[in-house]
């Protein structure tokens, strides 16, 4: 039987990452993020002297980005959006509340706990806004959650939903989205852009590009395949090597070859400063100097009807026995990926 019962009340748990709601709050928003020991991964006096030298040098350039959005990252109305569409979507089966947790700005852990304690749910569902497991974005949000609720001492019967690369909806919202574009540029390439990632991250064991790839090649599928697409990688920052190739490189690549562009954010599933800012205007702008005939960027899944039912029918199949899923159920990383969390140890 569904955990989400007309009897039962179930709260329902969105993570995301979080964004400066002023220009104030940006160095200290990079400074969370920095001090993530998911994300630098030293001791944690080292860590802390990294975050704010990171955070102080990083702000000054960061605020511009955010003057283009008005000051603020659009990131918690969009997921807002999303969690009413979600609530929307599964109030004929049952009582369903939806909460907001972002891991590097408010409303974080500690402040959504409290509430969700108010609100005294029969279960709770964590799901992630990230598409494609990471150590460095869910398992990160997931562990936060967890210290916080045991700070509190709540114990409310969980279900952690890990990951969902090729579920059905999101791969039929994300192959609506395209295919529009598609038919107005039908020699385009498709350039299929990810968030990256320090190559070491992948060798120590993380399945983010595996599933990312898999994410690729379903969403091909539905669109009936394409002889010219290439999986790329974004944001890089720091001295490590990042996993490859880049974004940037193969905008470069796509103007050399006098190819029109497709680019599709797979791995964001809201707005914000990296698609409206990086990918709208520092792209655009590198695509035209490298002679790109046509730039087209394809928006993220955000509230697309069939993305938020696919999530609603993810939770309608959790039952109250599951602890750790992914949108097949089980485990779905090969087995040479250490970090999946079906491996580690997130259903603890």
């Amino acid at each position: 039987m569904s955990i989400i019962t007309p009897n039962t009340k179930t709260a329902i748990i969105l993570f995301n990452l979080g964004g400066p709601n002023s220009l104030d709050a940006v160095q200290p928003f990079l400074f969370n993020l920095f001090y993530d020991p998911a994300i630098i991964r030293v001791p944690k006096p080292v860590r802390y002297f990294l975050a704010k030298l990171i955070s102080k040098k990083r702000a000054p350039i960061a605020q511009e980005i955010y003057k283009e959005l008005g000051n603020r990252s659009p990131i918690l109305p969009n997921t807002q959006a999303q969690a009413d569409a979600l609530k929307s979507a599964l109030s004929a089966h049952g009582q369903v509340e939806c909460f907001i947790t972002m891991r590097y700005w408010h409303p974080m852990s500690d402040e959504v706990v409290k509430q969700v304690q108010s609100y005294a749910p029969d279960h709770i569902i964590l799901l992630t806004l990230y598409p494609q497991f990471s150590t460095t974005t869910t398992d990160s949000s997931v562990k936060d959650w967890q210290r916080a609720a045991q700070k509190t001492g709540m114990h409310i019967p969980t279900t952690t939903l890990c990951c969902y690369p090729t579920l059905d909806g999101f791969i039929e919202a994300q192959a609506a989205l395209i295919k529009p574009y598609m038919q107005q540029s039908p020699n385009a390439r498709l350039l299929f852009s990810a968030h990256g990632l320090p190559e070491k991250i992948i060798a120590a064991g993380d399945p983010y590009q595996w599933q990312v790839e898999q994410t690729t090649q379903s969403i091909l599928q539905k669109l009936g395949g394409s002889p010219d697409y290439v999986n790329c990688y974004q944001s890089r920052v720091g001295p490590l090597e990042w996993i490859k190739p880049s974004t940037e490189d193969e905008i470069k690549r796509a103007g050399a070859d006098g190819k029109p562009i497709i680019l599709i954010p797979l791995a964001f599933v809201s707005e914000h400063s990296e698609t409206l800012v990086e990918l709208d205007i520092e792209y655009k702008h590198l695509a035209d100097e490298a002679g790109v005939p046509a730039y087209h960027r394809v928006p993220t899944v955000s509230v697309q009807p069939d993305f938020i039912q696919g999530l609603a029918d993810l939770c309608l199949a959790q039952t109250p026995d599951k602890k750790l899923c992914s949108h097949k159920g089980g485990r779905i990383c090969p087995s040479s990926f250490t970090g999946c969390p079906h491996q580690a140890k997130l259903a603890a």
